[in-house]
């Protein structure tokens, strides 16, 4: 029963490790697409525009993160090794850093938008 428990667990870290594989390069491919979109459009937009688009891929990136912590978790779930330990550590640490500094750049960002004055077209 332990074995079968054991190989489950495997499994579901793949799929989970796959969904946050999946998730990384959906948001690199559209986070090229808005650069390049970005560079395209007028100068005063630019600075707005490449902040928004860091923005979205800082969220993409920790929802990545997320799963892939989460693969973590399930794989060190049975006699957890150091090496593992650690990593399971190193991924929480990098993951909770990103979170609170994109939540602070969200916020400026939130308020800096709120200050500007609108965009003429």
């Amino acid at each position: 029963m332990e074995s079968l428990l054991h190989e489950l667990a495997r499994y579901v870290a793949l799929a989970v490790e796959t969904i946050a594989i999946v998730v990384i390069a959906f948001g690199s491919a559209r986070a090229l697409a808005s650069i390049c979109r970005v560079a395209l459009s007028p100068s005063r937009q630019r600075e707005l525009g490449s902040r928004v688009v860091t923005l979205e891929y800082g969220h993409w990136l920790i929802a990545g993160l997320t799963f892939q912590l989460a693969a973590d978790v399930v794989n060190t779930s049975f006699s957890p090794t150091w090496s593992e330990v650690g990593r399971l550590a190193a991924v929480a640490a990098i993951r909770t850093f990103l979170s609170y500094f994109l939540d602070l750049e969200m916020e400026r960002a939130r308020r800096q938008m709120q200050e500007a004055p609108p965009l003429r077209t």
